[in-house]
């Protein structure tokens, strides 16, 4: 018998113990199908105490009988086997387990088979399962997914036995209802793409405001806003300003630019004056800043992009591996990083927490506060609509 082998052997890493059906099947999965493998490997539960183990097709229905279960909702990639399920459920004289098939949610530039995804892990291209790139659970709660925005969403497909293809901007787009009413803002300017701008009526010694986190929820606190005559821009900004606009600094009132000092054609400085009279419904721009002040935070701001570049593989079946190679369609890029600078107050963002950077988007604390020399790093969370603005202009 198989398991009475010298499992170290060639030949007992090439037998298995098949079940004794016809060989002329139609139904390939009934043709002596494997119930028994070898495998010496340690296991990383029983360690070496088994060297033969059951196949899955053949340990499934057994659980599910012995278990108490009635109905065992199944992908409908699996319809060839449910044959052989109920044909090993009347060998063994178990109770019978009703199928009730659904279609596998597949989602655009994914890839949901597990043997891909190993592929992944083994060769360095994700730091493990739980990398904000991987379409696991925790892989996509890791990258800002509220467990509810899910739920919501797997709801809303049905068990439909229809084959679909979904788009990842329907997921986010609910996500971003559940969290935007709660997430508290915060501001912060890319390191190597920030302009100051002097304010010559400015306050001479620089001041504290108290403001809320969230202008419409309470719940989600308060924050201490540095105001002063020397303030941090983006660079995006001050490159559309011209001499004499006025503008409006988020939270704070509107300015006009008197001077714009430019390097070559690149602007490098401005100057202006505070005009705090001024109607903010009469302003273009609308823009963030942050004080030139040494508590401003460092920030690693973190965008990922697709697995693969292709929206759909042509072909796809985990069961029978006769699948398009998506090593064809590696995407080289997926996760890109920025420098930023951020108020001081993110020094009391939680792991986990779901922020908003005002004028950037949504994100995730993956790597909270620990000291100044160490960045706060950020994940950008998708809002369906968009792609981040964490890395570009």
């Amino acid at each position: 018998m198989v398991w009475n082998l010298n499992v170290e052997t060639v030949l007992s890493r090439r037998t298995c113990r098949c079940g004794k059906r016809w060989l002329m099947d139609p139904n390939k999965s009934l043709r002596d199908p494997v119930y028994y493998r070898c495998n010496p490997d340690s296991h990383h539960r029983v360690g070496s105490k088994y060297k033969v183990y059951p196949t899955y097709d053949f340990a499934c229905p057994f659980v599910d009988a012995l278990e108490g279960v009635t109905h065992a909702l199944r992908s409908s990639e699996y319809h060839d086997r449910n044959a052989q399920y109920y044909c090993i459920l009347q060998d063994m004289g178990l109770r019978r387990v009703e199928i009730y098939e659904f279609s596998r949610l597949n989602m655009v530039y994914t890839v949901l088979s597990k043997r891909k995804l190993l592929w992944f892990v083994q060769n360095n291209m994700v730091e493990d399962w739980t990398d904000a790139r991987f379409p696991t659970v925790q892989g996509i709660v890791r990258r800002g997914l509220k467990i509810e925005a899910l739920i919501q969403f797997i709801l809303e497909q049905g068990a439909s036995k229809n084959l679909n293809l979904m788009e990842w901007d329907k997921l986010w787009t609910i996500n971003k209802k559940i969290v935007d009413p709660v997430c508290g803002r915060h501001t912060a300017v890319l390191k190597d793409k920030r302009v100051l701008f002097t304010l010559t009526n400015g306050p001479e010694e620089p001041f504290v405001r108290i403001l809320p986190r969230h202008k419409k929820h309470e719940g989600a606190g308060k924050k201490a806003t540095t105001f002063a005559n020397r303030i941090w821009l983006e660079y995006a900004d001050a490159s559309v300003v011209s001499v004499g606009e006025e503008v409006t600094l988020m939270d704070w009132g509107n300015a006009i630019i008197r001077e714009i000092k430019t390097d070559n054609g690149t602007v490098t400085q401005l100057v202006g004056e505070l005009h705090l009279e001024g109607s903010v419904k009469m302003t273009k721009l609308k823009l963030t800043w942050l004080s030139d002040i040494e508590d401003l935070v460092s920030l690693s701001l973190v965008d990922f992009d697709y697995l693969i570049n292709k929206k759909k593989l042509e072909t796809f079946d985990e069961l029978l591996e006769e699948d398009e190679d998506f090593l064809d369609n590696l995407n080289p890029c997926t996760r890109r990083e920025a420098l930023a600078l951020g108020d001081p107050n993110m020094r009391n963002v939680k792991k986990g927490e779901v922020i908003q950077l005002e004028r950037k988007g949504y994100y995730r604390c993956d790597v909270p506060f620990i000291r100044s020399s160490k960045p706060i790093m950020l994940f950008a969370i998708p809002d369906g609509r968009q792609k981040s603005t964490s890395i570009g202009a």
